[in-house]
């Protein structure tokens, strides 16, 4: 995806207040072998591309003051009401360093598992990103996620995956979370209310009782 920009001049509260009525955004760009550069880009623009999945995801083309840049996603602020983005952040890349990125996951083939056609289970995705590390060539959109053979007994993990190639999990030692799981869900039995004693069906000692 591409976006532009341009170097932002004036810095400071009072001037990112005047760029936002003006509806620019201001933002920084930073990382590489030169400074952090302020920048300001158009909001509508930057508002509509923080929709989609892929500007979240992928090596993004910045065109700033005419000049093309590789940079990914790095951070942004949301107004807390207001359909506003206040701050945005962008990280330059090279194309022979090696990158961290979260990386969302698409699940597939759930209709046909044994865990939904067989066990009757409840599907869940624990998941719906991972962290990975590549050269920014080997990037990927997404990662997809089979799951035409999950069970009850064997949940997916993220040694399961099939990770494009040049592309490798960044993972704690020994960790290996879950990705998606399926549980049988029992189903309730009804249990037979007591009956209820008619107001009328006062056993006749009783009433004697009450008479005396």
């Amino acid at each position: 995806m591409k976006f532009t920009a341009s170097t932002r001049k004036a810095q400071g509260t009072g001037a990112s207040r005047r760029l936002r009525r003006a509806d620019k955004l201001p933002g920084i760009v930073y990382g590489g072998k030169v400074p952090a550069t302020p920048i300001e880009l158009d909001h509508n623009e930057i508002f509509h591309a923080l929709r989609k999945e892929k500007f979240h995801a992928s090596i993004l083309d910045m065109e700033l003051d005419g000049q093309n840049e590789k940079v990914l996603l790095r951070a942004f602020q949301m107004h807390p009401y207001k359909p506003q983005v206040l701050h945005i952040d962008f990280q330059r890349i090279a194309a022979d360093e090696p990158i961290h990125m979260h990386v969302p996951l698409h699940f597939i083939g759930e209709e046909k598992s044994p865990a939904v056609i067989v066990e009757k289970a409840n599907v869940t995705h624990t998941l719906t990103e991972i962290e990975v590390a590549c050269l920014p060539a080997n990037l990927p959109e997404f990662i997809t996620v089979d799951l035409s053979g999950l069970t009850v007994q064997e949940p997916i993990h993220v040694s399961n995956l099939a990770l494009p190639e040049g592309v490798t999990a960044v993972l704690k030692p020994d960790e290996d979370p879950t990705v998606a799981s399926a549980v049988v869900i029992s189903e309730e039995v009804d249990t037979p209310a007591e009956p209820a004693v008619a107001a009328d069906a006062v056993p006749a000692t009783a009433e004697k009782s009450a008479e005396q």
